[in-house]
């Protein structure tokens, strides 16, 4: 899969805003080396799935630069010292001038990636059916990138943002009165279009977004076999009426260590966000050619 293709105009425009944060004035290393032709070869140093191809690519073709790739995004990179994956081709200034911002990009894009595909090596590994997904725990700013990586390792990247779904926490629904009135009030603006998923803390508080029209139901922050006795009571209470509209969501102090303890049956749905938080990056490097 060509993950690029998701990609509309306006990572562009947040490429640009990222090489403008680092060189907002002067750029003096890249006085110092001019416009001699250069190529710079990038390398990965550490295991990691390439991901952030994209981005990186538009870091340098902004710059008046080419790439040309060794390896295939999705890849799992597993070096014995360093690997070669990529090319980098233009004047020297201009390679320098995108060599930071388009490295920190890659190497935490791969960071994700590589972590999203641990746990969907494990999902697999223990034949769990459901979606397991990230969460909206990103770095501002940064969100696209981190979703993407989160794509290309092969988990779900849950809702984008604020506008892509409604998301009733706690603090909605006391600030509204009850789960009812917020489902509701939610409903009247979002339409048929948006799905209205209600994080709750009790079977009792799953019944009521149930009754109230909820599309998804999250079950949060419980432990991984009260987890699985709350969904299978709460799945046959509604099958017994013939209410099978809703999914039920996991979430809350999962990890890659504890996440196959949560797979069951009745969850159709594993939200992580150590998927985007705590991750560590992929080492990548990019070094000019040296000249005889």
């Amino acid at each position: 899969m060509d993950y690029a293709h998701l990609l509309a105009t306006n990572y562009k425009r947040i490429i640009a805003d990222y090489l403008q944060e680092d060189v907002p004035s002067f750029d003096y290393g890249g006085y110092v080396v001019g416009e001699e032709p250069q190529e710079a070869t990038l390398y990965c140093k550490a295991e990691g799935v390439l991901a952030g191809v994209p981005f990186f690519d538009e870091v340098f073709h902004q710059l008046g630069c080419s790439v040309e790739w060794f390896n295939m995004e999705g890849e799992l990179l597993n070096p014995q010292g360093k690997l070669a994956v990529a090319r980098v081709t233009g004047p020297a200034r201009k390679i320098l001038l995108g060599e930071r911002t388009a490295l920190n990009i890659l190497c935490r894009c791969s960071g994700i990636a590589l972590r999203a595909r641990k746990v969907h090596d494990i999902q697999k590994a223990e034949g769990f059916k459901g979606v397991i997904a990230a969460t909206r725990k990103t770095t501002p700013g940064f969100r696209l990138v981190e979703k993407y990586g989160v794509l290309v390792g092969g988990l779900d990247t849950h809702r984008m943002d604020l506008s892509s779904m409604i998301m009733l926490k706690d603090n909605h629904i006391w600030s509204s009165g009850s789960i009812t009135k917020a489902v509701q009030q939610a409903r009247s603006v979002g339409g048929f279009a948006l799905k209205i998923e209600v994080e709750c803390q009790s079977e009792e508080e799953a019944d009521e977004a149930i009754a109230a029209g909820a599309d998804i139901v999250m079950l949060d922050n419980f432990t991984g076999e009260g987890l699985k006795a709350a969904a299978k009571n709460i799945k046959q209470r509604w099958a017994a009426k013939g209410v099978n509209h809703f999914l039920l969501e996991s979430s809350g102090g999962i990890t890659i260590d504890t996440c196959a303890s949560y797979f069951c049956e009745d969850i159709d749905v594993l939200s992580m966000s150590t998927v985007t938080q705590g991750v560590p990056h992929v080492d990548f490097s990019l070094k000019i050619t040296q000249k005889n």
